[in-house]
C-alpha cells in the first residue's frame, strides 16, 4: 500500500492470536497439539476484505511481545497495512483458545486479563486521515466495552464526519461488558452514526431489544441506519432498507468450525459494496464466503477467494437471494 494512499477498508478493534486445537470434537483438557493463528474479529474481516483484493488497514493495539510481533507480521503477510497498530508495552498480546464441537458448538476462552492492548487504543491514536478518507469504516460494539477504547471509537466517528460507508458490527461478547443495560447504552449512542448494522438475533436483542428479525431489522432502520442486516443461522441471512427485504438462504456445507464464519461474512460484504454491487447479490456472496470458512479449521488464513466463492454459488443454486420489494 502506498504511503499515502487510503485503505479501501479500515477495521477498528480486536487482534490477538488464535490458538485451536487439532484435535476435533473433545474438550481442551484433552487436546494434545493446537494451530496458531492471527485473530481476532476485526483483524479477521480486514484479512478476508484483502483475501479479496482489497486495501485493507486496521487500527488496533498489541503487546510487545512475540505474539505482538506474530501479529504484525502475519497481517502484513496476509496483505493487511499494519502502520496504524499501536505496541503497547505494558500488556501482552491476547490469545484465545476454543473447543470444536461440529456442527454448532464452538466455546471460546479469552485471555485478555487485566485488559488488552487494542482496548487501550486512545483518541490519539486514531488515524484521522485514513479514518476520513476510507472508502468502508468498519467498527466492533467490543471496542466500545472500556475506555480508552470507547473514546477512540468516538474520535474515529467524529473523524469520519459521516462520509462513506459505517459499518457497525454488533458483536456482543458478554465477557466484556458489566451487564446488557451498559452495552445496550453504549450501542445506542453510535448506532445514529452507522450507515450499516449488522448482528444476529441475540446481539440485536442487546442493541434494540429485538430478537424476531423483521422486528429488529425495522428498528435498526428507525434508529438511522440504511441497511439492516440480521443472521438468522440455518433460516439464513435477513437484509432490509427502507425499500427492500431481502433474504438469502443459508448455503448446505458440512461444518468444521463455525468461528470465522461471520468474519469471512463481513469481509465479503465489505467486498460487494466496494465492487457496487446490489445488495441481494452482496448478501449472497457473503453468506457463501461465510459458509466456506466454516469448512475449515481457522479464521484468517482459511478465507476464500473470490473464484472459490463463485464456485460454490455456481454449485448451490439454492443459495440464490429472494428479493421484496416493500414500502414503509
Amino acid at each position: 500500500m502506498g504511503k499515502t494512499k487510503n485503505p479501501d477498508l479500515l477495521t477498528i478493534g480486536r487482534s490477538g492470536v488464535d490458538i485451536y486445537p487439532l484435535d476435533i470434537g473433545v474438550g481442551l483438557e484433552e487436546v494434545t497439539s493446537f494451530g496458531k493463528f492471527l485473530g481476532g474479529s476485526p483483524m479477521n474481516v480486514a484479512v478476508a476484505a484483502a483475501r479479496l483484493g482489497h486495501e485493507c488497514a486496521i487500527l488496533t493495539g498489541v503487546g510487545d511481545d512475540p505474539f505482538g510481533r506474530y501479529v504484525r507480521a502475519e497481517m502484513r503477510r496476509l496483505g493487511v497495512d499494519d502502520r496504524h497498530v499501536v505496541v503497547d508495552p505494558r500488556l501482552n498480546t491476547p490469545v484465545t483458545f476454543c473447543e470444536i464441537f461440529p456442527p454448532d458448538d464452538f466455546p471460546l476462552y479469552f485471555y485478555r486479563q487485566p485488559s488488552a492492548p487494542d482496548l487501550q487504543i486512545t483518541p490519539e491514536d486514531v488515524p484521522v486521515d485514513a479514518v476520513a478518507g476510507c472508502a468502508i469504516l468498519w467498527l466492533s460494539v467490543t471496542g466500545l466495552s472500556a475506555e480508552p477504547s470507547r473514546s477512540a471509537h468516538h474520535a474515529a466517528l467524529d473523524a469520519r464526519g459521516g462520509a462513506g460507508t459505517t459499518i457497525l458490527d454488533l458483536d456482543y461478547r458478554p465477557m466484556f461488558w458489566a451487564d446488557e443495560d451498559e452495552a445496550r447504552t453504549e450501542v445506542a449512542r453510535v448506532l445514529g452514526t452507522a450507515t450499516i448494522a449488522i448482528g444476529n438475533a441475540e446481539e440485536c436483542r442487546i442493541a434494540v431489544g429485538e430478537t424476531d428479525p423483521d422486528r429488529a431489522a425495522d428498528a435498526l432502520l428507525d434508529r438511522g441506519v440504511e441497511v439492516a442486516v440480521v443472521k438468522q443461522g440455518p433460516l439464513g441471512t435477513l437484509a432490509k432498507t427502507r425499500d427492500e427485504r431481502i433474504v438469502v438462504p443459508v448455503t448446505p456445507v458440512d461444518v468444521c468450525n463455525g468461528l470465522g464464519a461471520g468474519d469471512a461474512f463481513g469481509g465479503a460484504f465489505c467486498h460487494g459494496l466496494l465492487e457496487e454491487w446490489d445488495l441481494g447479490r452482496t448478501l449472497q456472496f457473503a453468506s457463501t464466503a461465510g459458509a466456506i470458512v466454516a469448512t475449515r479449521l481457522e479464521c484468517s488464513t482459511a478465507m476464500p477467494t473470490q473464484d472459490e466463492v463463485l464456485a460454490l454459488i455456481t454449485a448451490t443454486a439454492q443459495s440464490a437471494p429472494v428479493i421484496e420489494r416493500r414500502r414503509r
